[in-house]
């Protein structure tokens, strides 16, 4: 190659520059150098800078090379797709081949060759496994008391286990990404239609997608079946958004129909690299006819198909690779999210530091006491055991760390290696008891709970602070149209005339017609901009004969579908108004008027919303040719665009509509001028077709388009409030959570629903830190106020303040708004200003609940994030249902997403996903009070239980002269924590209720008793390892007194004289070791509360195990063992009765402390569970009552008829205290009985059910405690009821009334 000449724009002119390509090709730079002109509408980048008739040369372009032309834009890195392979003509940009990826697609982890290096690399980055493997090492490597296999089995069955459950999980992500990679996709090869394998799809062939089909790849449109080169697309498996989307072919290209003309295209596109963002995408596409110069078209994310996504309503498209394989967006999001850890791995990790220096103590202190032992040459070196002359020359330091490492091996199994997989395997299984809940499945949706990551179960019953999104978590997301205010006029779609309320009207009657001459005029052109103004589909169904009809034709057969909710709201009211919107067709969009009239408008531009602008535009040109540019958007980012219109009136109506709760958008527009519209186009097209700061500038664009506007009128849409859901907030508060509802709506209108779902009730005063405020005085005043007022009543606040129980408190509720809340978080810029941040902490720890609106998704975060980084590092949860809510869902300790119609972003990217807002209830208050409940005793069992193994062996060094000589046989050693101990706590880990799930639910209180890592905070460790240190001493010595007087037998023998025993070593230790394992486990069956077959299956079978085992252990000679030292030994023991006697005897005076202590506590200091248990005890004495309610509405008296035994003293009942108020509503049924009263006292005896009654019942049954009901409103408003029956609201069977 020769040397080429570019030529560059630059600011003074134009400056020519030689370059040889031969040499840029060899470093690998790819570039392209071609005139282009600007074209009608004007280009972007350097050439639209350039002006008329400019030249400019691309950018040269490879990964860390910037080669930029002088004034060219410095482009982030970009690739050239030649579609279809084809080259460009000659003379207008160089050819270089390109190498991308296949369409691979590869989810998995391993390959069948790097499957044991990489998997064993990554669980040895664990420190735990990596400690227990250095263990394992020395016990090799030096002459330790114990066989390496005492180590090494253990680690290898977690190593083992850890790998066949990693291995089969990888190997069904091979089998998964096998069969997307061979499924078939249609190519089209030199005008023909190919069929190949998805995998060897490459970037730039053209592909041919039919209806129904998924995108093999990612795609850009190049043309459809339709005329309008529009097709439709659900991206469900993206984003879980089931709403059509619409999608564009490029203007010059939409022609192209068939596999012949779309194979005569000679097209390149320059785009960006493969970035993981699924809605944003740029890049241009230059398209050359007939050797002209390119014409070059913008390319956005309306022209990206992206892979994964399923083509709907439209027979087939044409489209060309860009993407492929692990380039794909979809791919590129495969990558995890950060690593959340839960409070309890803290508590643990914190935990085995202790025991870790424990253990370096242990070892230290033996192998002084040995040196300190062995001052004495008689005990340095006995008769029996003389040193070799090299361990003599060995010196005293190095043997004195061999020694140090040999009881380190010795005293290893004080951290538990098998807790470790424990922990594991109980996260994992216990998961799924909340997928398999029936109670949190929704028959609508069709799904359950879901469990993306089981690493915090535990967290969910330690949550202090709730972050809640409003729209679509609370409300439904089901938008109703209420009404429309045109030039402060009222008109709802509902058979309302002048204010009366017509019974037979035809729907579209208007109240307030305007009696002003351009009244009409204004009102239908309000009308037409909500119809035009949006970016709804017509799906048309097909009719029983399979022709296609319309709206105009056939209004049954077609309805509306729309990414957004609200605007199929609007779109429908306006049908009912009488203005219905029929299609777009051929860019135009058409409407029928109230005279049955086709209208049609041109759509030239969309200006698409987004949550900055907080609004959206369309330009239309109308059939008389009038340019027109209709708005709306939230209130606050359209009144100040607006210069004329009744604003005061209409303002007045979107804030009394915003005070009842429903969602406002303001309406408004402005004519162009054939001018001002070029102008426009000019402004959009240089900003569409950028590659760098594309966002920025299309932002710049629209704020200078969107101006000068005329304010029309606004519109009011109903979100429904979601079932239980102020039930739900009651009950977070009852357990003591904190709930902030952070959204982006208005303040008037958040503060509403607030009300209506009880996060602020009546008596709540409320504290505003809002712009209206800080405008009249400055933040520092206001903040300082707010702290004043709630400071004053700090003294009052008592725990149990939010539990609504009590009323001789102030209750504040805070409101703050983005704007203010931006002012607060900003740095102080001066000592004066002081700390804002922890004012408004401080001001927010005293509110019971706090309401932040008009926040943007990142300041939702920020607050997330501010309070789990205060002081106190409260857990902290997040829930929502949009792409919005992404941020704080990340952000929080614990992520809940709710599979709402905002899409599944939210529950793509959370911990776990619930159908609705009311299933966090028993996600929290049940699950996550088992989870925490479970795992606290497992983690405490796992450490107790080590230490009353290995404590015994550190007083055993005592006695055998520190010679690091074990106590229990190698076996033992190496099965305590694998199969004797393991099972019965795993089981308890898993299916253990204190206290019945749906006392749980009745009573959130119950909560507060786990708050705050409560179950495993220092007190609680340090008396477990103590108990396991008493334990211990009580096994160790009491069998060492059973040894204390030995005679010898006539044969030789060494006896006990106490219990007739062989007196040795293992012989020691297996007694030792026979009470320990009997006491750990009777310690787990006294802790459990909740008994099944499987329990007793577990308990008593690992402990028969064990008898087996040993039996079978020392009773065989095992041909492969070198020395058989426990032969006979366990059977020798058993044969003894004093040794039967001592084992139960020391195992009874090993549980007697922790059963005392029990005792005390439970009858001096009982917690709110404690009493509730011992209430249940006492309530299963009594059998099951039935209760009949019988209300008249002549008396309307309520009297029970109750059947149920006497009484006993020691068990009162409590339907006298809840007849006073002295009782929670939260009590169960089950726990109440009919009180003793004169008047109104139950007829003894039954009702059959023949019997025919004059009055209206209510029956009630249940056995065992399974149905409870709320009973307190009868109780303390009987005189308010009618006889028309009640609302049964209990969580079990339903009642028949």
């Amino acid at each position: 190659m020769g040397a080429e000449t570019r030529v560059c724009p630059g600011e003074q002119g134009q400056k020519t520059e030689r370059v040889n390509r031969s040499d840029l090709l060899r470093k690998g730079v790819r570039f392209w150098c071609r005139p282009q002109k600007n074209h009608t509408g004007g280009t972007g980048g350097a050439a639209g800078r350039g002006g008329e008739g400019t030249v400019w040369c691309g950018s040269f372009q490879q990964r860390g090379l910037g080669l930029n032309c002088a004034g060219e834009e410095n482009w982030v890195d970009s690739r050239t797709v030649y579609i279809g392979h084809r080259q460009p003509p000659p003379g207008a940009e160089a050819y270089i081949p390109q190498h991308y990826p296949d369409n691979r697609i590869v989810s998995s982890k391993y390959t069948f060759w790097n499957f044991v290096p990489k998997n064993l690399f990554e669980q040895f980055r664990r420190i735990a496994n990596f400690y227990f493997l250095i263990i394992f090492l020395v016990q090799l490597i030096i002459d330790t008391p114990t066989s390496p296999i005492t180590s090494g089995l253990p680690l290898f069955f977690v190593i083992t286990v850890t790998a066949i459950k990693q291995g089969y999980e990888d190997w069904l992500r091979h089998k998964a990404d096998n069969a997307i990679n061979q499924c078939p996709v249609h190519i089209v090869q030199h005008g023909k239609v190919v069929r190949k394998q998805s995998r060897k799809l490459r970037v730039g062939d053209v592909v041919l997608v039919k209806e129904d089909e998924t995108f093999p790849c990612d795609l850009i449109l190049l043309s459809t079946s339709r005329e309008d080169g529009t097709c439709f697309v659900t991206t469900a498996s993206l984003d879980g958004e089931s709403s059509h989307k619409t999608y564009y072919a490029v203007q010059d290209t939409k022609a192209f129909k068939t596999e012949e003309e779309v194979d005569t295209l000679q097209a390149t596109i320059e785009c960006e690299q493969p970035q993981p963002d699924l809605y944003k995408f740029v890049g241009r596409i230059n398209i050359y006819q007939d050797r002209n110069e390119p014409a070059a078209r913008p390319l956005g994310s309306e022209n990206l198909l992206l892979r994964g996504a399923t083509l709907k309503n439209t027979e087939c498209i044409y489209a060309v690779a860009i993407y492929t394989g692990m380039e794909t967006k979809m791919a590129l999001n495969y990558q995890s999210k950060s690593q959340k850890r839960s409070a309890v791995e803290k508590s643990m990790n914190a935990y085995l530091i202790v025991y870790l220096c424990i253990l370096i103590s242990k070892a230290l202190v033996n192998t002084v006491l040995k040196y300190v032992w062995q001052a004495d040459p008689n005990r340095d070196e006995p008769w029996y055991n003389q040193r070799t002359e090299t361990e003599r020359q060995r010196h005293v330091l190095i043997r004195a760390f061999t020694d140090f490492l040999a009881f380190m091996v010795l005293f290893n199994y004080i951290i538990p290696v098998s807790m470790y997989v424990t922990v594991e395997m109980q996260k994992f299984l216990g998961s799924y008891f909340i997928t398999w809940d029936d109670e949190m499945f929704d028959e609508e949706l069709g799904e359950g709970a879901l469990v993306n990551t089981s690493d915090l179960n535990e967290e969910l019953g330690q949550v202090e602070y709730v972050f809640t999104d409003k729209t679509g978590t609370l409300t439904e997301n089901n938008m109703e149209f209420i009404e429309c205010c045109v030039d402060g006029h009222i008109y709802e779609p509902h058979a309302i005339c002048n204010g009366q309320i017509l019974p037979s009207a035809s729907g579209i009657d208007m109240i307030d017609r305007s009696p002003e001459a351009g009244g009409k005029d204004q009102e239908e052109l309000f009308f037409r901009a909500v119809c035009l103004c949006h970016t709804v589909q017509v799906k048309e169904e097909e009719t029983v004969d399979g022709i296609k009809r319309g709206i105009h034709q056939g209004k049954a057969t077609s309805f509306y579908i729309s990414s957004s909710p609200d605007e199929v709201a609007l779109v429908e009211g306006m049908k009912r108004l009488g203005f219905t919107y029929l299609r777009l067709k051929d860019s135009h969009m058409e409407i029928l008027n109230r005279e049955d009239e086709l209208e049609r408008f041109e759509l030239l531009e969309v200006l698409s919303f987004d949550s900055v602008r907080r609004r959206m535009s369309v330009i239309v040109r109308s059939s008389t040719g009038v340019y027109y540019l209709f708005c709306k958007g939230a209130d606050s980012s359209i009144f100040p665009r607006v210069i004329s219109g009744k604003v005061e009136q209409v303002r007045a109506r979107v804030e009394h509509n915003a005070v009842e709760g429903l969602r406002t958008l303001c309406v408004a527009y402005k004519t162009l001028t054939q001018a001002e519209y070029e102008d426009v186009c000019h402004r959009l097209n240089s900003a569409k077709l950028a590659l760098q700061d594309r966002d920025r500038r299309l932002a710049e664009a629209y704020d200078i388009i969107e101006r000068d506007f005329t304010l029309l009128g606004a519109t009011a849409v109903e979100d429904r409030l979601q079932d239980k859901a102020a039930d739900t907030i009651e009950s977070l508060h009852k357990a003591g959570m904190k709930v902030w509802v952070l959204t982006g709506d208005k303040m008037e209108t958040a503060a509403a629903t607030c009300y209506a779902s009880k996060l602020f009730r009546r008596s709540t005063q409320i504290l505003e830190l809002t712009t209206k405020r800080t405008e009249e005085q400055s933040l520092h005043d206001v903040l300082f106020d707010l702290s004043r007022t709630v400071l004053r009543q700090q003294g009052n606040m008592t725990r149990d303040t939010f539990s609504g129980l009590s009323n001789n408190f102030h209750d504040y509720g805070l409101i703050i708004d983005g704007a203010t809340l931006s002012a607060v978080m900003k740095p102080a810029q001066d000592d004066s200003s002081g700390n804002y941040k922890e004012i408004f902490l401080e001001i927010c720890r005293n509110c019971s609940a706090v309401l932040c609106c008009r926040l943007a998704p990142l300041q939702k975060a920020q607050i997330v994030k501010l309070i789990k980084t205060s002081k106190e590092h409260p857990i902290t949860l997040a829930i929502g249902d949009g792409a919005n809510d992404v941020s704080m869902i990340l952000e929080a300790h614990v992520g809940i997403g709710i599979m709402g119609k905002e899409g599944r972003q939210a529950a793509r990217n959370s911990d776990y996903a619930i159908p609705k807002f009311k299933h966090l209830k028993k996600m929290l208050l049940v699950h996550g009070h088992y989870y925490y409940i479970r795992i606290s005793e497992l983690v405490q069992y796992f450490f107790y239980k080590n230490v009353c193994f290995i404590f015994p062996q550190f007083l055993y060094q005592f006695f055998c002269g520190f010679s690091q000589q074990p106590l229990y046989d190698t076996a033992y050693l190496t099965l305590y924590n694998i199969s004797f101990t393991s099972l019965p706590i795993l089981l308890y880990s898993l299916i253990e209720q204190h206290i019945n799930v749906d006392m749980l639910k009745r009573d959130p209180s119950l909560y507060r008793d786990i708050a705050k890592n409560s179950l495993l905070r220092w007190r609680i460790f340090i008396y477990w390892t103590f108990l396991g240190v008493f334990d211990a001493v009580v096994f160790f010595f009491g069998v060492y007194f059973l040894f204390d007087n030995t005679t010898f037998t006539s044969n030789g023998q060494l006896m006990t004289t106490n219990t007739q025993m062989m007196f040795g070593n293992w012989t020691f230790g297996t007694l030792v070791f026979t009470v320990l394992v009997f006491t750990v486990t009777l310690k787990l069956a006294l802790d459990t509360h909740y008994w099944t077959w499987i329990n007793h299956f577990v308990i008593w079978g690992s402990l028969l195990f064990y008898v087996i085992f040993s039996l079978l252990w020392g009773g065989i000679i095992w041909p492969f063992l070198n020395y058989q030292r426990m032969y006979y030994v366990f059977m020798q023991m058993l044969s003894s009765g004093p040794a039967w006697l001592s084992i139960i005897l020391l195992i009874t005076v090993s549980l007697l402390p922790d059963v005392i202590k029990k005792v005390l506590f439970r009858t001096l200091w009982p917690t709110t569970t404690e009493r509730i248990q011992t209430k249940r005890r006492c309530l299963t004495t009594e059998q099951s009552t039935i209760f009949m309610l019988s209300q008249t509405s002549s008396t309307r008296t309520l009297s029970w008829k109750a059947f149920s035994p006497p009484r006993t003293p020691s068990c009162p009942t409590n339907a006298e205290k809840l007849y006073q108020g002295h009782l929670s509503e939260f009590a169960p049924l089950a726990t109440l009985h009919a009180p003793d009263r004169k008047r109104g006292a139950a007829r003894n005896g039954s009702h059959r059910r023949s019997e025919r009654l004059s009055k209206k019942l209510m029956y009630t049954h249940w056995g065992g405690g399974a149905d409870y009901c709320t009973f307190s409103s009868f109780l303390r408003d009987n005189g308010r009821h009618s006889g028309a029956g009640y609302a049964y609201k209990g969580a079990g069977r339903e009642t028949s009334v």
